[in-house]
């Protein structure tokens, strides 16, 4: 077999990661295989799935208005996770992973007057168990290189207590082992229809 592009949009195969419930735009690289001969050749395309069976429940306090502190993380099914965050005056919010998302995006990676040392929601959700869930689930760069430039003494701030952040490294833990990867291969014939899930078919591997 002679490996053959096909446009613009077949590009080299990339790794994919997502969330287990998490809705996503899967911008995915293909590598397309032509069969030699024959009008009945096949095509084949293979792209890399990676998913996590783990997520992450994190709790959060407004201790002063505008300041969050994260109280306690425990790890959940991926589909589970969410932030329970109680406010200064006392009333609770839940937000899903799409939630919190949308508000990190908010008020940390889309605001240009954002600063490190800013205490606010989006910040400790970044800094949390909810932002390194994101961060691998959705192969997020952005929310990778932030969390990589300032790294634990940085994240720890978001903690209430040194033993809080301690129990999140362990939930980070089983968040990365419960990662799972798989080559997943679609085939149709030459000429056919361009379904991209036309006649699919998957290897898994664990990651």
């Amino acid at each position: 077999m002679t490996p053959t592009r096909k446009g613009s949009f077949v590009k080299k195969t990339k790794d994919i990661t997502i969330g287990s419930t998490i809705a996503l735009a899967l911008l995915t690289g293909t590598v397309t295989l032509q069969g030699c001969g024959g009008s009945n050749e096949q095509q084949y395309e293979e792209r890399q799935e990676t998913t996590f069976g783990k997520g992450v429940r994190t709790y959060i306090t407004e201790t002063s208005p505008g300041e969050f502190k994260i109280t306690d993380e425990v790890s959940v099914a991926a589909d589970s996770s969410k932030a329970i965050v109680r406010y200064y005056d006392g009333h609770r919010d839940t937000l899903n992973a799409q939630s919190a998302k949308a508000l990190i995006d908010r008020e940390v990676i889309n605001n240009q007057q954002y600063h490190a040392g800013h205490s606010g929601l989006g910040s400790a959700l970044l800094w949390g168990g909810m932002g390194y869930f994101l961060a691998n689930s959705l192969n997020n760069r952005r929310y990778q290189q932030y969390q990589n430039q300032y790294g634990d003494q940085q994240r720890s701030r978001f903690y209430n207590s040194p033993a809080t952040f301690n129990r999140s490294n362990s939930v980070r833990q089983e968040v990365q082992s419960s990662k799972s990867t798989r080559v997943v291969r679609s085939t149709r014939p030459s000429g056919g229809r361009s379904g991209y899930f036309s006649g699919s078919r998957s290897r898994s591997y664990g990651g």
